[in-house]
């Protein structure tokens, strides 16, 4: 089951063409495959979850696009004419930021340690 569909990714984005709109749909049940193999979503977490479904949509669509909704650094020169961009998502990739993450209820694992108590036989230290 998807969590969104291409109608929710144009109520965020922008009017999405016939193409546009097959592919949307495809990048939400491909989105929510995602997020279903990282945390269950119950019914509390269901808006959330479309939430973050449309967010990956919207950033791997907007890979594909020209205009600056993808830039995460731009550069402009009058003379000689000089013009760059730099795209943060330049292949499309699905993924969730640390927001998308926080929604969902994704944490950091937690690494530590248990210090070891050793005693040894007959020497008169396991106490």
């Amino acid at each position: 089951m998807a969590y969104a569909s291409h109608a929710d990714i144009e109520a965020r984005w922008r009017t999405l063409s016939a193409t546009e709109e097959a592919q949307a749909d495809t990048l939400c049940s491909d989105a929510s495959a995602i997020i279903d193999s990282l945390v269950t979503v119950d019914a509390s977490k269901l808006e959330l979850a479309k939430v973050v479904c449309c967010n990956m949509v919207i950033r791997a669509m907007s890979a594909s696009q020209s205009d600056a909704y993808g830039l995460s650094q731009s550069s402009m020169t009058a003379g000689p004419y000089t013009q760059s961009w730099s795209y943060a998502n330049p292949s499309g990739d699905m993924y969730l930021t640390k927001l998308d993450k926080q929604m969902l209820g994704i944490t950091r694992g937690y690494i530590g340690s248990i210090p070891p108590k050793i005693a040894f036989a007959g020497c008169g230290c396991d106490d």
